[in-house]
């Protein structure tokens, strides 16, 4: 198993991965954050002994720690301000305000930590439960600001197993006008990023961690377990 990585302003890498039986290729939509914080941080998430509170501490920095390569392509705009010394025009972000979408219920714990860069965002929510036996996801919530058509979407879970919710709940966004859309999760296996990457080829994924593989239940590996237990305290 080989690793190219091509090394980009801001440590931001474009990921192509080949194995026995299992290939990915045209990976320009996806970016994997190899940042040594980030990575650290999704190391303590894996160990089993983190608890609760320290485990919903470290998903939201890293998804603040994420965001901030995220979204360094938001539009800006000249807008003119007055200084204690002069006034002068200086960038801002344009347009309307950014929607972030968690995807129920382990999203949540990533919501903070892109607010926190970006207070004056609206959060959406689209509620997805996944069938224990085919493990295909199915759709009981969805709620999305306003008009979604011009605003840039960051969808989050921190989970991309299947790729069937992450690519459901794109679906969904895409059917009520939304255009702009990025991808943000944690930790990712090869079989849910190549479908996510197949059925929306048009979106920006970001991944802080490519595991192994899903084992006979669906379930990443090495993974953390299962996000939303550890995040909520609902083992």
């Amino acid at each position: 198993m080989k690793r190219h990585f091509h090394y980009q302003k801001g440590n931001v890498s474009k990921y192509s991965r080949k194995r026995e039986g299992f290939e990915m290729s045209d990976m320009s939509n996806v970016f994997i954050l190899d940042h040594p914080l980030i990575q650290h941080k999704i190391s303590r998430l894996r160990d089993e002994n983190t608890g609760t509170n320290e485990f919903r501490k470290l998903i939201e920095e890293i998804a603040m720690l994420m965001g901030y390569e995220a979204l360094r392509d938001l539009p800006m705009e000249d807008v003119e301000i007055k200084t204690p010394i002069e006034t002068c025009k200086t960038p801002m972000i344009a347009g309307k305000k950014m929607a972030i979408v968690p995807i129920l219920r382990a999203g949540l714990g990533m919501v903070g930590g892109i607010l926190a860069l970006v207070p004056s965002a609206k959060v959406g929510h689209i509620g997805l439960y996944r069938d224990p036996e085919t493990h295909e996801p199915h759709e009981y919530y969805c709620k999305l600001p306003e008009p979604i058509d011009q605003r840039t979407i960051v969808v989050l879970d921190p989970m991309l197993a299947t790729g069937g919710s992450g690519s459901e709940a794109v679906d969904f966004i895409k059917q009520h006008g939304g255009k702009n859309i990025k991808f943000m999760c944690i930790i990712a296996a090869p079989e849910g990023l190549e479908r996510l990457r197949k059925d929306h080829p048009d979106i920006q994924i970001y991944v802080g961690h490519l595991d192994r593989c899903l084992n006979d239940h669906a379930y990443i590996c090495p993974g953390l377990g299962d996000a939303g237990d550890r995040i909520f305290g609902t083992k």
